[in-house]
């Protein structure tokens, strides 16, 4: 990792930037504030491989989840771009849930995170 105070702003389209200590984890702790929460995890591996899903059927999937929380989760998710949510105009109102690209490339992260922890 290079020691440079380059911004991700800064950077050219298509090159990362370089990476002070400092700066690098200030990176992966805005990173990991995307994910932060008790059920947003288990939100995102439901909605991986391009599923997607209602809010009933992510109830279902998360035993244990309030209604109130689930809401505040996916609305959460949805804020940081991570998870689009489509309502079709019907009666009773059917709102379906899924991960978009940017959401969507979050799988391989996920997965060396895990693979990581497996060589402990």
């Amino acid at each position: 990792m290079a020691r440079t105070h380059e911004k991700v702003s800064d950077a050219p389209a298509g090159k990362r930037p370089e990476y002070t200590a400092v700066s690098a984890a200030k990176g992966i702790e805005q990173a990991l504030k995307f994910i932060d929460g008790r059920w947003k995890l288990l939100i995102l591996f439901h909605l991986f491989g391009g599923q997607v899903l209602r809010y009933s059927d992510l109830e279902r999937a998360i035993p244990g989840v309030s209604q109130k929380m689930l809401a505040q989760q996916l609305r959460q998710l949805e804020a940081d771009g991570i998870v689009e949510r489509t309502v079709h105009s019907q009666v009773p109102p059917k709102v379906e849930y899924r991960l978009s690209a940017w959401g969507q490339s979050l799988c391989p992260a996920l997965d060396a995170l895990l693979e990581w922890a497996e060589k402990r």
